[in-house]
């Protein structure tokens, strides 16, 4: 059987793609799978925000159209990339086992503690700068977009003082031994769905779907799928400042999220705790609930 995965160019989305695929072929022996390299619209747009573009949903415009028009089988998004609505037509098949959704400093010495007042970091993330203001209001946040690459030599190139990544895409390009200081969530909320990634495919393609949903985790699933309802319930897009981070633990669910206007002149922040769900309905449910508690608290 050769099936064909449509998959951004980037370092990062190749490692990750990469990984996924070796765990796909391992557990279907004979499995033929062919990369589509795709430049999407944000990789080839950097000199200017997501906001002003269009959001970050044009990290995978042009991959979902190549399942679509089937040149393509599946796909590999980090599920962060991905908006809210799914593109009509297409179904998240899997959702694999969470790798650490932690935010990372990264400097030339030390953490945020060890940067002089007024130091330069770089992150085009309204989400992110935010919270650095709150642990660090002397900080100056400017804009830095780029792949994981660029943005480590810009950081060496002394542009900026110290950067922003999401550690998991340090951890899959085994740069780990990078990062400065994890951020823990209490210090700054991660992006929804952070750390994980959501495997694409047609919602028509039985075949495909029978073949991935062996890689979905059931915690890692009821998480994301929370703190994308979060999103959904407060409007979440490229605009607004949002993050969530949901736990899923043997007998209860843990859901914190964030919401600010576009400015971040005003935040509300919220926490649920509620028995563990039985299905992604309830769980979805929960996060709703928040979601329109802290919607209705900002407005």
């Amino acid at each position: 059987m050769k099936v064909v995965l449509a998959t951004r160019r980037s370092k990062l989305a190749l490692a990750q793609a990469r990984a996924y695929v070796r765990g796909l072929v391992s557990a279907h022996p004979g499995l033929e799978v062919e990369e589509l390299q795709i430049v999407t619209t944000g990789d080839r747009i950097q000199d200017r925000s997501l906001q002003a573009i269009g959001g970050k949903g044009l990290f995978i415009k042009e991959i979902e159209e190549a399942l679509l028009d089937r040149r393509a089988d599946f796909a590999v998004h980090s599920i962060k990339d991905v908006p809210a609505e799914l593109a009509g037509g297409l179904f998240l098949a899997g959702i694999p086992k969470r790798e650490d959704p932690r935010d990372a400093v990264i400097t030339r010495g030390g953490g945020l503690d060890a940067l002089s007042q007024g130091a330069r970091i770089g992150t085009s993330s309204m989400r992110r700068a935010l919270q650095l203001r709150e642990l660090r209001p002397d900080l100056r946040c400017e804009p830095l977009r780029g792949n994981v690459d660029t943005r480590l030599r810009k950081l060496e190139e002394r542009e900026f003082d110290g950067i922003v990544l999401a550690y998991a895409g340090l951890r899959r390009l085994d740069l780990a031994s990078r990062a400065s200081q994890v951020l823990e969530p209490e210090e700054m909320l991660p992006a929804v769905g952070q750390g994980a990634l959501g495997i694409e495919c047609r919602a028509d393609d039985s075949r495909m779907i029978a073949l991935l949903s062996g890689s979905d985790d059931l915690d890692t699933r009821i998480a994301v799928e929370g703190e994308r309802a979060f999103m959904r319930a407060v409007g979440g897009s490229c605009e607004l400042p949002v993050a969530a981070y949901c736990v899923i633990g043997d007998s209860e669910l843990w859901l914190r999220g964030m919401l600010a206007d576009a400015d971040g002149a005003n935040t509300r922040r919220g926490e649920l705790r509620a028995a563990r769900p039985t299905n992604m309905i309830e769980a979805r449910a929960l996060a709703v609930a928040l979601g329109n508690e802290l919607g209705a608290a900002l407005r």
